[in-house]
């Protein structure tokens, strides 16, 4: 196949001018229909594939995204998505590209909200956004379908909304298969614990909320005939964390096992580590990061279920560089592998793009 025809070339073989042929491949400026016909017939032929970089480049085009994504530190969870995300935005630099991260407190609703407005009239080509908040994700999209300014989904599939596509983990199986991974290490009568982490506006994220709904309906069809403890524990304040987990523990001492449905399953691990360093507990949690695969290696976190972050974040950019640039068609929904890791296969373990 010749991928080097030109301008003049498919003019001459489509039977139109030089003109009517820049304007249909530039998408710029009117012309006949029988025209875009006959030079659309010709491409197919030819099978012809533009040079994007240089068609980019001439239209001097630029296009703006936004990844609206949780305020992070180093190491966690949302640290791995956003290194996904500068990866791609690094290859398609050429492109004219430019991608721009805004950040939200994933344990305050009302941080989301407030940027609304700014993504809103943002001048922007499309929209990377992290579903913690459910509703304030239904308002923000209701706003960009009016725009017409396409958008992704992260972390938790919403129904109703008209996104291009989704990449995370199907979060209901994944509390599903949580579910049968406890269960297979208690007894049937054996208490246990759901950690959940309280938040601003919304009690629990979307996808924790998934989890849990799995979690809970993978137990609901076994012998299981304990009782599950719920802990609301605070995200920033160690102090009443401390008081809450030591109350809990002298009440309930029968309860040796637990789940935390996201990242900071190292949260229970620092403070059985210090507080109760003796004590015979086993956790569930989720997502490879360095302080749970610390807790997964001594034998406190029995697994660690993982959703590759840095591929999430590397391919949602991809995909509105196709959808917008490439004009390809995407995939709506895009599920993650879901991971179990123990402690003798973690060293095998990787997320690389």
């Amino acid at each position: 196949m010749n991928k080097n025809y030109r301008i003049k070339d498919i003019a001459e073989l489509s039977g139109v001018s030089t003109g009517t042929v820049d304007r249909i491949l530039h998408e710029r400026g009117k012309v006949s229909e029988d025209a875009r016909k006959k030079v659309e017939k010709i491409l197919k032929e030819i099978d012809y594939q533009p040079n994007l970089i240089a068609r980019s480049l001439a239209l001097k085009k630029k296009y703006h995204f936004i990844a609206l994504i949780p305020s992070f530190h180093e190491g966690e969870y949302w640290a791995k998505l956003s290194q996904g995300i500068e990866k791609a935005k690094r290859e398609l630099f050429s492109y004219n590209i430019d991608v721009e991260q805004i950040y939200f407190d994933q344990y305050d609703s009302n941080s989301f909200d407030e940027l609304i407005p700014k993504i809103e009239t943002a001048d922007c080509q499309g929209v990377i956004i992290a579903t913690l908040f459910k509703q304030s994700v239904l308002t923000l999209t209701q706003r960009l379908d009016q725009k017409g300014i396409p958008y992704i989904l992260i972390d938790s599939f919403i129904d109703h909304t008209n996104c291009i596509s989704y990449y995370g983990t199907h979060s209901y199986d994944s509390g599903y298969i949580a579910g049968r991974l406890l269960f297979e290490q208690i007894r049937q009568g054996d208490d246990l614990v759901i950690f959940r982490f309280t938040r601003k506006g919304d009690s629990c994220s979307t996808q924790v909320q998934k989890r849990e709904e799995g979690f809970r309906d993978y137990l609901a069809n076994t012998p299981f005939k304990g009782k599950i403890h719920l802990l609301h524990v605070h995200a920033d304040d160690k102090e009443e964390n401390k008081r809450l987990l030591n109350t809990f523990f002298e009440k309930y001492p029968q309860v040796r096992i637990g789940i935390i449905f996201n990242s900071r399953a190292h949260f229970l691990g620092d403070y059985l580590s210090s507080e109760r360093p003796d004590y015979p507990f086993k956790l569930l949690g989720y997502d490879v990061i360095e302080p749970n695969v610390r807790y997964l290696e001594n034998g406190l976190i029995t697994h660690l279920i993982a959703q590759r972050p840095e591929v999430q974040g590397y391919h949602c950019i991809k995909a509105l560089f196709r959808h917008l640039i490439l004009k390809e068609k995407i995939e709506p929904v895009n599920y993650m592998p879901i991971d179990i890791l123990v402690k003798e296969n973690i060293q095998y373990y990787n997320n690389y793009i």
